[in-house]
């Protein structure tokens, strides 16, 4: 049996390789991912200033009031759709999309397929 404490292990190590890869630019920043096992996060950086220059998550109003978890699948696709929105209002059409170390799979692909119906393109 795996600890709680190799898979967190685990997974920082994951991030640390695909950072090394993905960093986001003004003219193409990155959406990074999040997910705890209640809620699911997503934030548009840009890493050459440091910049968040959008944000959601599934504490808003908007996806709180979907009936259902705001952990499920459903709720990850409005938090995808909601950060999609917030940086195209910004300017922001295209992102390098950054799955925190996570599996592309379940909420984190919600976050990605909510993010393109939104419009970004990644």
């Amino acid at each position: 049996m795996i600890k709680r404490q190799d898979r967190k292990l685990a997974r920082k190590r994951r991030h640390r390789r695909v950072r090394r890869q993905v960093s986001g630019t003004c003219e193409r920043p990155r959406l990074s991912v999040f997910r705890s096992s209640k809620h699911i996060y997503a934030q548009v950086i840009d890493d050459s200033s440091g910049r968040t220059l959008a944000h959601a998550s599934s504490l808003e109003p908007e996806v709180r009031s979907l009936p259902g978890s705001s952990s499920s699948v459903a709720a990850a696709e409005v938090v995808g759709r909601l950060v999609g929105g917030r940086a195209l209002n910004q300017g922001v059409t295209s992102v390098v999309f950054d799955r925190g170390g996570y599996i592309f799979h379940g909420r984190v692909a919600a976050v990605a397929k909510g993010a393109r119906t939104a419009g970004l393109d990644f």
